[in-house]
């Protein structure tokens, strides 16, 4: 709206607000290899040849550093790391941009958004189910930010930017390209995740999802790339998935990725790591439990070159992690079990770390088993069986094992 959005861009309130956010968000360097330790001191000897440039409307982002990390159900993400400097002009543009845009966004979208989470989306569709909306129309586009099209989201910015330069410095930051083996890879689509102002811009780009929705009287909730439709009917699911992917596919030019979207009951399809139940009540889904349980593995193998508080202290930070996501589950009964078959990964642990006959035998003996609980020292059983035994139950027993702050979902739930 305004056309001298680029002094905004650069006041020094907002240039200083931008500094402290990437010194505070830490990250990998760049191509250039600069650290955000490194930024403030540049920044107060160039930052004038800097701000001149911003200002001319010539400023040339670096290319990007690609990351590729595993994602969870198999694969790798590529994240696009910009340097250090380019993540500062982006926060400044961000700290411009987003209040523009954000009044005007859909209530049900909840993906990167101020004072909105993954919380308020799973709320929402949680009172989607308890309204009667028992059927789920599971949108998961392919791709996304691989995908954005760079005429469309510019198009879109330029219906409320009027400022020319700020334009094309966000089109050169989508065109800056990604540096493979020292080669640069020019951006002919798409948007990289890693960059601070990816996520404004894919909500921007999606925005025109949300209305659409909106203007077929749809009940939604959308995280980012990950859209929940909420129906009455098989029918009805059926539909609007056949006529969603059409749209997109037409309109935004991207497609749903089939393996991962589906319609179904919302009990049995996830929702950022949650389930809706028959009766409305969050759930874990299973998806969920699954992964907890593969960190249990990893947490607590005994082959590790780490002390046993150093095991309990890393595992504890990750268990608190995950149950700040995860307390919004209102069905808890499965934690029980769960937390005993933690519990017996923990004491296979210990087991395995007391290492010969002798280890083990002094180590029940330090923790008070007598008798003939002793002999289990010598067992030639697996360490998973006698993980269940009733000498480890007993010597490191769920009152012991949670004064030493051996935690499990249950001790929180319970706290």
């Amino acid at each position: 709206m305004s056309d001298n959005l680029m002094e905004q861009v650069v006041s020094a309130a907002n240039v200083e607000r931008a500094l402290r956010a990437v010194i505070r968000n830490k990250g990998a360097p760049g191509i250039d290899k600069m650290t955000t330790a490194q930024l403030e001191n540049h920044v107060q000897q160039h930052w004038e040849s800097i701000r001149e440039k911003l200002l001319a409307g010539k400023w040339t982002p670096s290319p990007v550093r690609l990351v590729e990390i595993a994602k969870d159900g198999g694969g790798t993400r590529r994240l696009g790391i910009p340097t250090v400097v380019d993540r500062w002009i982006q926060k400044m543009l961000l700290g411009v941009l987003e209040p523009l845009f954000e009044p005007s966004m859909s209530e049900h979208s909840y993906g990167f958004r101020p004072g909105r989470s993954q919380h308020d989306a799973v709320k929402a569709a949680q009172r989607y189910v308890q309204e009667g909306k028992s059927w789920v129309v599971d949108i998961d586009i392919k791709a996304f930010f691989d995908h954005v099209n760079h005429d469309i989201l510019l198009h879109k910015l330029g219906q409320v930017i009027q400022d020319k330069r700020v334009l094309r410095l966000i089109g050169r930051y989508l065109r800056a390209g990604i540096m493979i083996n020292g080669v640069v890879r020019e951006s002919e689509e798409g948007t990289p995740q890693g960059s601070p102002l990816s996520p404004l811009l894919s909500n921007i780009y999606l925005d025109a999802l949300d209305q659409e929705l909106a203007r077929r009287k749809l009940s939604f909730c959308r995280y980012a790339d990950d859209c929940n439709i909420y129906v009455s009917s098989p029918r009805s699911a059926e539909r609007v998935m056949a006529n969603m992917s059409e749209w997109l596919s037409k309109e935004l030019r991207l497609q749903i990725n089939a393996e991962k979207s589906a319609t179904g009951r919302p009990w049995e399809r996830g929702y950022l790591g949650f389930s809706i139940e028959r009766d409305g009540n969050i759930s874990l889904a299973k998806r969920s439990i699954e992964k907890l349980k593969d960190k249990v593995r990893e947490y607590w193998r005994s082959c590790q070159s780490r002390s046993s508080e150093q095991l309990r202290d890393a595992w504890r930070a990750y268990l608190r992690g995950w149950w700040n996501y995860f307390r919004l589950v209102q069905v808890r009964r499965p934690l029980k079990p769960l937390s005993g078959w933690i519990r017996r990964h923990i004491r296979k642990c210990f087991w395995l770390r007391w290492h010969s006959a002798k280890g083990r035998y002094n180590a029940l003996r330090r923790l008070g088993i007598t008798g003939q609980l002793l002999k289990t020292a010598g067992s030639t059983r697996g360490a998973w069986r006698i993980a269940a035994s009733g000498a480890l139950q007993k010597a490191l027993n769920n009152a012991r094992l949670r004064r030493h702050g051996f935690l499990t979902p249950a001790d929180l739930c319970d706290a």
